[in-house]
């Protein structure tokens, strides 16, 4: 017998949102291993708002708003405005979040708006060392073998806002401001004379001789080989140098937690004399390929190559453009949706947060 269409709705429901999530859905570890982060970072969150003590209207609660975050990068959801709607109807994101059936989600400026509250307090880093900390503890991450690599996050600026810098006694808009459309062709433009009136601190940059250039931020991770987990990253400018610089500081914070012997693999634009010799300096055994090619012979000669682990060091490299291909087909390291080093800094560590945690989860699985 045909069943009629209709709908009749109870006033009321003893269902939990609980109940509507699947016992073994991939979240459930993923939000226990967040909530134990967040529960050890319980001091920072009381310093953030500890000079709202005394009154005001009361704000998102900083764990609903990190889990909300997580969510934007686990899910490819674009902007705030849709994860708020996706919050509003989804039993699954309420759940996650922390909301309860009948809570009002917040409205998209309002979230943003807390959401930039984290930045002065380093609440992303923080996250992600808690993370980091939980992989350690699980056994997921031996400190002594790493890989290291840098790619660029196009800045949310385009071309025609890389403008002339103004003089410093002229009140003028360069060319007329940001919104002229000069004809910029055949200029000679770099960035000593030329910055983008959009974002400030995006630089242009050429990746390789076979592309053109762009306005970008330069982005590095340090990734452990055997599981490929992420234990460090940072976005800076770019520039010639910054990757091979900022290679080397992640690389000494990485051999002072190290009781054995450390080596990084990382590809030929890493094989000079200075990256090496940095490497060496701070204990760590650099595993980088050959750039034979270069005027000068590689920085790297038999005393390394000679050895088994260099090999090994050369087939694990590819962890890392794993981690750098999720973060840009999932999360939103592609190109920036924000503007400024510190913005685009904070979604990065937050991408590079949801990587470990879905990483965690499957390395939960096979061992269950």
């Amino acid at each position: 017998m045909r069943a009629a269409d209709g709908n009749t709705e109870s006033m009321f429901t003893m269902s939990r949102l609980d109940d509507f999530v699947a016992a073994n859905h991939p979240l459930r570890p993923i939000r226990q291993w967040l909530n134990d982060a967040l529960t050890r970072m319980d001091p920072v969150f009381s310093r953030m708002y500890e000079s709202d003590a005394k009154g005001g209207r009361p704000s998102i609660a900083p764990e609903k708003l990190i889990r909300a975050l997580l969510l934007q990068v686990l899910y490819s959801i674009r902007c705030e405005r849709m994860l708020m709607e996706q919050i509003s109807y989804n039993m699954l994101f309420r759940w996650f979040v922390g909301l309860a059936m009948d809570d009002v989600v917040w409205d998209h400026s309002t979230f943003r708006k807390n959401r930039d509250r984290l930045m002065p307090h380093d609440v992303m880093v923080s996250l992600f060392n808690e993370t980091v900390e939980t992989a350690r503890v699980r056994g997921h991450l031996p400190a002594e073998h790493f890989s290291v690599d840098g790619t660029l996050s196009q800045a949310w600026a385009g071309h025609k806002s890389f403008v002339p810098k103004a003089n410093s006694d002229d009140d003028s808009p360069p060319n007329g401001g940001a919104g002229s459309h000069e004809n910029w062709h055949g200029e000679k433009r770099s960035n000593d004379t030329h910055e983008s009136s959009t974002d400030s601190r995006a630089r242009l940059f050429r990746k390789s001789r076979g592309t053109g250039p762009m306005l970008c931020y330069m982005a590095y991770v340090l990734t452990d080989n055997r599981h490929g987990l992420v234990v460090n990253a940072q976005v800076t400018q770019a520039n010639g140098t910054a990757e091979r610089d900022t290679a080397a500081g992640m690389l000494a914070d990485a051999a002072q937690f190290a009781d054995t012997l450390v080596t990084v693999g990382a590809d030929k634009n890493y094989d000079t004399a200075d990256f090496v010799a940095t490497c060496r300096a701070h204990g760590v055994t650099p595993h980088v390929a050959q750039n034979n090619g270069r005027a000068d012979g590689s920085a790297i000669d038999a005393r390394t190559t000679r050895w088994a682990g260099y090999a090994i060091s050369r087939r694990k490299r590819k962890c890392i453009e794993q981690v750098f291909g999720w973060s840009k087909t999932f999360g939103r390291i592609r190109q920036a949706m924000f503007r400024g080093l510190q913005r685009v800094g904070q979604v990065f560590l937050l991408t590079h947060e949801a990587c470990n945690l879905t990483r965690m989860r499957t390395l939960a699985a096979k061992a269950a």
